[in-house]
């Protein structure tokens, strides 16, 4: 694993651990509207850590596109993760 720095990004990367997977579903449970299926996670330490997941989305409606998005989510410490922001990223 790489050598996190307060403040700053890692670079993404494609293999996401059974914990940042935990922390994705839990932040996102009862979220309706759309799936998203995380594909690689980028870390910030803050007062906790903030994630920042590259995903493919998809709406949860016939004939849907998938599209690209990433997932904002900040877990403080001992508490649960939240959902920050979602943002669809542009074709």
């Amino acid at each position: 694993m790489e050598t996190l720095k307060t403040g700053a990004y890692t670079d993404y990367r494609a293999e996401i651990n059974d914990d940042e997977i935990k922390i994705f579903n839990k932040a996102l449970e009862g979220f309706v509207g759309a799936k998203y299926e995380p594909v690689a996670v980028a870390m910030q330490i803050v007062a906790g850590i903030n994630y920042s997941f590259f995903c493919n989305s998809k709406g949860v409606y016939p004939n849907s596109i998938t599209t690209p998005a990433i997932v904002e989510i900040y877990k403080p410490i001992d508490k649960l993760p939240r959902l920050i922001n979602i943002k669809i990223c542009n074709r």
